[in-house]
């Protein structure tokens, strides 16, 4: 068993008792404003932003520090149109079969449907994979610990990331989505987690109107 390797915590910062409830009360302001959007510009997005945010989500806490995550950032239009395509088909058998009348009643509000062309109107995609296991550099494989809760965490942060930027996204999650590792020629070890779709609303985008539950509602102190 290999000896820890730790070095003194020297990057944490207390901030006095006012300062953080402040800072506490400003983040909460901030993330409350963000939205999931489906109508998108297509106006172009600094990479440099992007390239910033995914460091962050880099960031993110993670089973063993193994890091089993890979983002594959999509601008290509010839790529995004397969992704549409793709998407469309699993999405139309949701809607007509997959999906129960409970789920689709469920959807209702948000006015969903199998159409999804900010898949190709959006300037970045961001694929989303979860890596089942590592590859070592003699071949064998690597085993991976809380995969999907370590990618969950990760995309949080992104999100949050990118927000906090002033950009505006969408979790897409067509089932199966198989198709991903084959149009980005992703390996076998690797599940795709999530489609992000992130860039600047549209003029005149619209929202679903929703309200989010109340903090007794979703949390409980003893």
């Amino acid at each position: 068993m290999p000896k820890p390797n730790h070095a003194p915590l020297t990057d944490y910062v207390e901030y006095p008792a006012p300062e953080m409830a402040q800072r506490a009360a400003d983040f909460y302001a901030q993330i409350k404003r963000r939205r999931s959007v489906r109508d998108f510009s297509d106006r172009p997005v600094d990479r440099g932003v992007i390239e910033a945010c995914l460091r962050a989500a880099g960031t993110a806490p993670n089973g063993a520090n193994l890091q089993s995550w890979h983002f594959v950032v999509v601008t290509d239009p010839a790529i995004k149109r397969q992704i549409r395509e793709a998407a469309e088909a699993e999405e139309r058998a949701f809607y007509a079969s997959r999906a129960s009348d409970e789920w689709l009643a469920a959807l209702a509000p948000l006015g969903t449907d199998a159409s999804k062309p900010f898949l190709e109107t959006a300037p970045y995609l961001i694929a989303v994979f979860g890596q089942a296991y590592g590859v070592g550099p003699g071949g064998e494989k690597v085993k991976h610990y809380y995969v999907q809760e370590s990618v969950g965490i990760a995309v949080g942060f992104l999100i949050a990331a990118l927000h906090h930027a002033g950009l505006a996204t969408l979790t897409h999650t067509p089932s199966p989505m198989k198709f991903l590792n084959q149009i980005l020629g992703r390996p076998a070890n690797e599940k795709p987690f999530l489609l992000l779709v992130v860039g600047f609303p549209a003029d005149g985008a619209e929202v679903p109107i929703i309200a989010k539950k109340s903090l007794s509602e979703i949390a409980t102190f003893v």
